[in-house]
């Protein structure tokens, strides 16, 4: 007998090898999809029927600080160094564990409710972080972030709590967390930290979490400081390759892309935040042309300001059209193949499509909507008429994490409460 069986769906599978299924069933059976067709043979202890609905795989945020919740709307408007020098950094060094700890509940339940099953996360307080993720039942790549400045003494303590936090948690919670490194950006850390990190990460056979030209800022200082972008700098060291996701990638040239898709790089492509603090618009049409593998993430609240990657997949599509002056530029179904299957290759993760042998972690996207009415083209709903909020279902290894719009795997009313305590104290500890 099946743990799951999804039924009258019209299945969105995102398998390259197999086409949508008009009225399907998928079969899960510990954590695992076994069956996706048009029938089963196969009796559930649970049949969920998905009439009016699509099934598809969960969406995958490749790049988040799922902490800063707590900062959604604190700081707006304002220039990328502004904003993290005199507002954000500041405010992080004033948040406590427990802050964190409640910042990413909220995240893990903005994101269940949404329709992500999957993020990779780089922040302060790791273990709290993973702590939350563990208890709400969803997938995550966790990296401590790590900035030396060149200061050695700096270099040695934040290397050292990077590979305390990758090994007390890349075993856990049943394989859903994962652990990786995460050096800063190639500007706030030095070429011998970088140089460490790469070693350190290949030792461990874990994956790298790195900020690349995100700024034009960024490519200024690096060629001022080392004749080269960072794109140049990093492959002078032997730093590229599939085990690197590299978020944001704005400042690219030709040439950077090529470097990027011949070492196989993942890249998170972040377009709400980097057009709210005008960092500048990635080359992602290039890049998927180059053949690399591009990725969406949301980044944190505090740039976006929030985690639905339904939101993210319309505005990477529009931007990159516009900004090409090319309607054909990221069509549908290749933005969705950016929060799906190319998530799932980013972290390294058996998911990003409905295939037998893939992780079971699935949503439901109710379809019985105004906006989602009529219905000629599902990929094309998905990515510009649906939102997270039409996501009813959301399912991780099997597990139904939220089911007809309520969540169970986490307490929602107790969060709520819990985060404005926290950022009314936090924002107590800042003016004091």
């Amino acid at each position: 007998m099946a743990d799951i069986i999804i039924e009258n769906a019209y299945i969105l599978t995102m398998d390259p090898d197999k086409r949508d299924i008009e009225k399907g069933v998928v079969v899960i059976e510990n954590g695992i999809i076994t069956e996706v067709g048009s029938s089963t043979d196969k009796t559930a202890e649970k049949v969920i029927d998905a009439k009016d609905s699509i099934v598809m795989p969960g969406l995958i945020n490749t790049h988040c600080h799922a902490g800063m919740t707590l900062f959604r709307g604190y700081a707006d408007d304002m220039p990328l160094q502004d904003w993290l020098e005199n507002h954000i950094w500041p405010a992080e060094a004033k948040v406590t564990d427990e802050d964190i700890y409640v910042g990413t509940q909220l995240a893990c339940l903005e994101m269940i409710k949404s329709g992500t099953t999957a993020f990779a996360d780089m922040y302060i307080h790791m273990d709290r972080v993973a702590q939350a993720v563990n208890e709400s039942g969803m997938k995550a790549a966790l990296s401590y972030g790590m900035i030396d400045f060149g200061d050695k003494e700096k270099a040695d303590a934040e290397l050292k709590e990077g590979a305390r936090f990758v090994e007390e948690w890349k075993r856990k919670s049943d394989g859903r967390i994962t652990t990786m490194y995460g050096p800063h950006a190639p500007n706030t850390c030095s070429e011998d930290f970088l140089i460490r990190v790469k070693e350190q990460a290949v030792k461990d056979g874990v994956r790298i979490h790195i900020h690349v030209l995100e700024t034009e800022a960024e490519l200024n200082h690096m060629k001022e400081n080392f004749g080269v972008c960072s794109i140049h700098f990093l492959k002078n060291i032997d730093f590229w390759g599939p085990d690197v996701l590299a978020a944001h990638c704005v400042w690219l040239s030709d040439g950077d892309i090529k470097i990027l898709a011949e070492h196989n790089v993942n890249i998170s492509h972040n377009v709400i935040s980097n057009m709210k603090l005008a960092s500048g618009i990635a080359p992602v049409a290039k890049l998927l042309d180059a053949g690399a593998n591009v990725s969406l993430g949301t980044d944190g609240c505090a740039s976006n300001n929030n985690l639905d990657l339904f939101e993210e997949m319309k505005t990477a599509a529009l931007l990159q059209k516009v900004s090409t002056m090319d309607p054909t530029v990221l069509p549908a179904r290749e933005v969705l193949e950016m929060a799906t299957v190319n998530g799932a290759k980013a972290l390294g993760i058996n998911s990003g499509m409905l295939r037998k042998g893939c992780n079971a972690d699935i949503i439901i996207v109710d379809m019985k909507k105004p906006h989602l009415t009529p219905l000629y083209d599902v990929a094309s709903h998905m990515v510009y008429a649906a939102c997270g909020k039409d996501v009813k279902t959301t399912i991780v290894n099997g597990k139904i994490l939220m089911e007809d719009y309520k969540v169970i795997s986490l307490d929602e009313q107790s969060i709520l409460e819990k985060i404005q305590k926290a950022s009314k104290e936090l924002v107590s500890r800042i003016n004091s």
